[in-house]
């Protein structure tokens, strides 16, 4: 290395540091490692000092060399290392160096989100004392022990109990758990042991949780049909040719979890490790479930862990006693050594993309972990990712697997699309008025059939609240109700016991007042129309009085409990029909389900997003997939106002084939993702004119870097985003579009390096993103 200097003292050591902080240092801070921490290591949790005050912060060790290219009279000394003495493994800092490079995040930021908050806090740390077996005792006989120190009876069993616990390799154990293994009421015995030198006391530091049962399904391995088997023969040969990237398209139904389970069991056979993704909102009891009961070492990461759960969950995977890991986005940083195969099912979900920094997409960097380590990945879907199925199929830099059949010989559901003006336009010429339905004719018949025959259904609208459109029934006063910090429509949400009977909330930034009696402009009452869950459920209410009901959204489902108790509910035939957002739509297999309704297909398909379109059939298709999963078949009800939209049609069919080939046609034609790679730039700022200058400012920066580097990107903007302000910040955003992702970072990398480019507070970076809203 150029420019290094001498060492004032002789055997003097330096670390660079990447501090979890803002700070866009992507080769750390260089600090002096004192004799006292010599034993440090790279990924080791260090506290420093930062700025004039030295005030301590926390950061990882990069890496420990002999020499500094900075004056070492000028650095500081490394204060200590982490008192949780939190080590990270090699490949984690290698994967935090490109996540902070490719989604244009600072280093430190990405750090801080690889380690959960519990584990830096140490939460649930306790300390336990422990014994073991002294040395002289554990090789001679145990009644002759008892007789020379005369213990007493319930001292002669404590020691007894120690013994075999020794014999059995399961020593050192905890105190208290010694006593109560003995039979003893009290640790007196155990005590009495340690004061006649029989035991050996000491004390250890753990993370403890308390945890409800798990509710572990122990099912027989079922015989795999063909389609499984060949799919399962084709990963498992690529398990020891290193890197490489299976694509599964399998229809709901098709068994694609028993794969799952079948592959990794040949992967801990071979002793290596699995990662499992599943979308947040398919993470259900039952899914863990079905690992639980085919392992014996699952360690389960997601939000609905308390802190020290999660705390002593990601220490069992440090520590090495996972074989499996099952969890949510996040669970793609387990600290997992010899890691052998990562699966992302439901790949195509968009909750693997986080929204706030760092926002990489966990299915992506699934990818690049397993690249690092030279591991397969398993990417799994009804309804894959464009994304994806581009590059299984355009590009064959994935393999794709196809599974197009339900086990069993069961059939997908048979799915009815209703034209929603069509019904207006009836109900109107049978009754002599239209009214205002939710259900139609048809979904409404069928729903007395399956109550009537004591099965089950479900019905999805993905809009949350009563209605979304609070106005002045005057039309030429033009009054509606907007959120005061956002540039959105109020939601009004049910809520008993408040004036007026509920509320007004936004749905973006979560501010809420009373509902308005009357038009603020003109004094006319003021009128509530739209659509949302809280609505169908009032409607279900009045044509089937007495059904077994629950709503399952957001609102109603507020803790991981809630969730779980409904399922198990609904499992159990307590609960009769489920009406819910896309919270229903995932990871849920109920045999009694016999009908799914769809309310309104068209939530997603008209917004200003050019993935709308995919949005809609994957939805439409996950929900269907919930009906039918018994031998006595299902139906699927599917209601909107444009039902000769091709993935509307499509997804009635059951054709993602013909949906991809299609709509990759149209986005290549429109230079849009897949075909092409994208990046988005919003400057926010409670000023509009400086959001604007910003805004301004940097697209100048952008296109005259663009310019000089040749790469012929693409530059729409700035431009107002589609919702032009949220929480009070104006947004201007700039979106950037490249033939491939070389060049996105190449343009995007050249203006960060000059500084003229920071994710912070005020400018969101997201490389490929999956919203434009």
């Amino acid at each position: 290395m150029a420019g290094l200097f001498e060492q004032p003292v002789e055997g003097q050591r330096y670390a660079r540091v990447a501090l979890e902080q803002g700070l866009e240092k992507p080769d750390g801070l260089t600090y002096i490692v004192p004799a006292d921490v010599a034993d440090l290591r790279v990924g080791d949790r260090v506290i420093v000092p930062l700025g004039r005050n030295d005030r301590p912060v926390s950061g990882y060790v990069l890496d420990v060399r002999n020499a500094s290219d900075v004056d070492p009279l000028k650095l500081k000394a490394l204060l200590s290392r982490d008192p949780q003495a939190v080590n990270l493994p090699d490949d984690l800092i290698e994967l935090a160096k490109w996540i902070s490079r490719y989604y244009c995040c600072p280093l430190g930021m990405v750090f801080g989100t690889m380690l959960p908050a519990a584990v830096k806090h140490g939460t649930g740390v306790v300390r336990k004392q422990y014994v073991d077996l002294h040395d002289p005792v554990a090789a001679v006989s145990v009644d002759s022990v008892i007789e020379q120190h005369k213990l007493r009876a319930k001292q002669a069993a404590a020691l007894r109990t120690a013994k075999d616990l020794a014999d059995a390799g399961k020593m050192p154990v905890a105190l208290r758990e010694l006593a109560e293994l003995s039979g003893a009421k009290s640790d007196a015995p155990v005590k009495a042991l340690i004061e006649k030198g029989l035991l050996t006391q000491f004390t250890k530091t753990e993370v403890s949780a308390i945890w409800a049962e798990h509710k572990v399904e122990h099912a027989t391995p079922i015989v795999l049909n063909d389609e499984q088997q060949r799919v399962h023969d084709a990963v498992v040969k690529g398990l020891d040719n290193g890197f490489g990237v299976n694509l599964l398209h399998g229809v709901t139904g098709s068994g694609k979890t028993e794969v799952y389970i079948r592959i990794i069991e040949r992967v801990v056979a071979a002793g290596r490790r699995a990662i499992v993704l599943v979308p947040e909102i398919a993470l259900t009891p039952q899914t863990v479930g079905r690992f639980l009961g085919r392992f014996d070492r699952v360690a389960v990461l997601h939000s609905g862990l308390t802190a020290a759960q999660r705390h002593q969950q990601w220490t069992l995977i440090r520590e090495g006693w996972a074989d499996v890991v099952v969890g949510a986005r996040s669970a793609v940083f387990a600290p997992m050594e010899d890691l052998g195969l990562i699966i992302v099912d439901e790949e195509h979900d968009g909750s693997y993309k986080q929204d706030q920094l760092p926002r990489y997409h966990a299915r992506d960097v699934a990818i690049k972990r397993a690249q690092m380590r030279g591991a397969s990945v398993l990417l799994g879907s009804a309804t894959p990712s464009l994304e994806s199925y581009y590059n299984a199929t355009i590009r064959d830099s994935y393999r794709l697997l196809s599974m197009p059949n339900r086990v069993a010989g069961l059939k997908l559901p048979t799915v009815r699309l209703v034209d929603l003006l069509d019904e207006r336009r009836k109900r109107y010429e049978t009754s002599g008025k239209g009214g205002v339905h939710l259900l139609s004719v048809e979904l409404e018949s069928q729903l007395r059939r399956v109550f009537k025959d004591e099965g089950q259904a479900m019905l999805l609208l993905n809009r949350r609240g009563y209605a979304n459109y609070i106005a002045c029934p005057d039309h030429r006063c033009g009054w509606v109700k907007t959120c005061e910090h956002c540039d959105v429509n109020m939601v009004y949400h049910v809520a008993a016991g408040l004036p007026g009977g509920g509320l007004v909330r936004c749905h973006y930034c979560s501010f809420e007042n009373l509902l308005p009696t009357h038009c603020p402009a003109c004094g006319k009452k003021v009128t509530v129309f739209g659509l949302g869950t809280q609505r169908v459920e009032d409607e279900i209410m009045r044509k089937f009085p007495g059904v077994r009901m629950q709503r399952m959204d957001s609102d109603a489902m507020r803790t991981a409990q809630d969730y779980e108790k409904t399922l198990d509910r609904f499992r159990q035939g307590e609960i009769q029909l489920l009406v819910g957002t896309q919270m229903i739509a995932k990871g849920l297999d109920f045999p009694n389900v016999r009908l799914v309704g769809v309310i309104s297909a068209d939530t997603a398909l008209n917004l200003p997003d050019f993935r709308a379109a995919e949005r809609t059939f994957q939805l439409v298709c996950q929900v269907a997939g919930r009906s039918g999963r018994s031998a006595g078949g299902g139906l699927v009800v599917v209601q909107s106002f444009d039902p000769q939209h091709p993935a509307i049609q499509l997804a009635a069919k059951h054709d993602y084939v013909s949906f991809a080939r299609d709509e990759l046609k149209l986005r290549g034609q429109m230079n849009l993702p897949p075909v092409t790679r994208m990046a988005r730039i919003v400057v926010r700022n409670q000023k509009l004119d400086a959001a604007e200058q910003q805004a301004r400012q940097l697209g100048d920066v952008l296109r005259e870097t663009n310019e000089r580097l040749g790469l012929a990107a693409i530059l729409h903007g700035p431009m107002p985003a589609p919702i032009a302000r949220i929480g009070g910040f104006h947004r201007q955003q700039i979106e950037l579009i490249a033939e491939d992702a070389v060049k996105v970072q190449k343009l995007i990398s050249a203006v960060r390096d000059a500084g003229l480019l920071i994710s912070d507070a005020t400018t969101a970076v997201d490389v490929d993103p999956v919203s434009l809203l």
